[in-house]
């Protein structure tokens, strides 16, 4: 059965002697479902995942995959703070105008700047493919990519976003409300107010998978 191209899942909310119960909720973004948009300085495309708001500028964080082609400056997004995790290619070498240089040499590899500050992109041998999270500077996040051989638990407060991305391999997710779910490679699930693991298909097997959590500060 093919995949669906997004699949939201979720429990139930309501009252139970006066108490609020809270939402769970698990929603799995396949690859083959991501939006073509043009680059803001007109260089190339991206694959939007997701974007929250929905619509319309500006927006509080967004998830995106870039095919990038050929080398050449950055869109200027000095809003936000930007994560990127190269997916594939031989790796990028970002140059930023304060003379700071970061390399993403190998699948996995992570790194993360200021949206606004002037940066240009240098392929090292041929075409990439990198992840990217913007986040409004309004919002604090922590970002990190694991190799996953046993599973590793996660959780999700009431007030946070939790994103699990599959980046080479597919991963299965559980999650305490009931839900299941599997990612394939460059898979995205959204979830909140919830507690689960994330584990591999084979026995002894290990996958990357890029982890974001993120939180409104109030009054930042």
């Amino acid at each position: 059965m093919p995949n669906s191209p997004s699949l939201p899942k979720k429990s139930w909310s309501g009252s139970l002697n006066g108490s609020t119960v809270e939402i769970t909720t698990l929603q799995i973004i396949r690859k083959s479902s991501f939006t073509p948009a043009p680059w803001k300085n007109g260089g190339g495309v991206t694959y939007e995942a997701i974007r929250v708001p929905a619509s319309g500028d500006p927006f509080s964080w967004r998830v995106s995959v870039a095919h990038i082609d050929a080398s050449g400056p950055f869109s200027d997004f000095a809003a936000y703070n930007r994560k990127m995790v190269l997916l594939q290619g031989a790796g990028i070498e970002l140059r930023f105008a304060d003379g700071i240089r970061k390399t993403l040499g190998k699948v996995g590899d992570l790194v993360e700047f200021d949206g606004g500050l002037a940066a240009y992109c240098e392929l090292t041998n041929g075409p990439c493919a990198d992840l990217n999270l913007m986040v409004s500077k309004a919002m604090r996040v922590t970002v990190r990519v694991e190799r996953v051989i046993e599973p590793v638990a996660f959780n999700a407060s009431c007030n946070e976003t939790m994103l699990v991305f599959a980046i080479d391999r597919r991963v299965t997710l559980a999650i305490d409300a009931g839900n299941t779910g599997t990612l394939d490679p460059w898979d995205l699930a959204v979830l909140s107010s919830c507690s689960g693991q994330v584990g591999t298909l084979e026995p002894h097997a290990s996958a990357l998978v890029f982890v974001a959590t993120l939180e409104f500060v109030s009054g930042e």
